[in-house]
């Protein structure tokens, strides 16, 4: 059955990932000149599910998210959206997130929690993601990001997970630290009992 990301009880002080998510995937969409249509069918997923996404009535599930952000040409933790700008670390020449700033989307199809905790108005090409996964659960990435090549870091920090990318399968477990580079769909699967935990590292390089 799938988890809602609606139903855990969110701090007040957290800003609502889903309108967030909205906002982004619009202002990115404008700020590149890509119309729905044409965002449709860079990316695969419907017209009228974009619509129900930048209207807040859909949570995009990590599969779509992902396919959105390579539709539009940004990582997927760039769709996650901006944190709050009224902070003022947030505006210094080297900020810092708050741990308020630092938006957790849940992926209603596996329950999946990442946390983004590069600052949204950081420069760097570098993005870090702390990621919870549950036990049992497996997703799928497409990765297709044309000219650009795009290299990511998993680093276990609980649990175990199976990475496989391309012909290749790796069994992470806690400590250790795999090293990639994104040119072919990899798959994520917890064949734990019990939640996993990991910090990623993706960096985007060339067009």
């Amino acid at each position: 059955m799938p988890h809602n990301p609606l139903s855990a009880p969110k701090p007040q002080h957290a800003l609502d990932i889903t309108e967030r998510i909205a906002r982004q995937l619009c202002h990115l969409r404008d700020e590149r000149g890509i119309s729905p249509e044409e965002l449709a069918d860079r990316s695969g997923v419907s017209r009228a599910m974009i619509y129900r996404i930048e209207s807040g009535q859909a949570s995009p599930t990590a599969v779509v998210l992902n396919k959105l952000a390579i539709g539009l040409g940004v990582l997927l933790p760039t769709l996650l959206g901006p944190g709050d700008y009224r902070e003022p670390r947030l505006n210094l020449r080297h900020p810092v997130a708050s741990r308020k700033a630092q938006g957790t989307w849940q992926d209603p199809d596996t329950g999946y929690r990442r946390r983004t905790l590069t600052p949204s108005t950081a420069s760097s090409p570098l993005q870090l993601s702390e990621i919870h996964f549950p036990a049992g659960e497996r997703v799928t990435f497409e990765n297709a990001f044309g000219e650009a090549t795009v290299h990511q870091q998993v680093w276990m920090l609980d649990g175990q997970m199976d990475i496989r990318l391309g012909d290749e399968i790796a069994h992470l477990r806690s400590g250790d630290c795999m090293a990639m580079t994104l040119d072919s769909p990899i798959t994520f699967h917890n064949p734990g009992t019990k939640e996993a935990r990991y910090l990623v590292a993706i960096m985007r390089s060339g067009k």
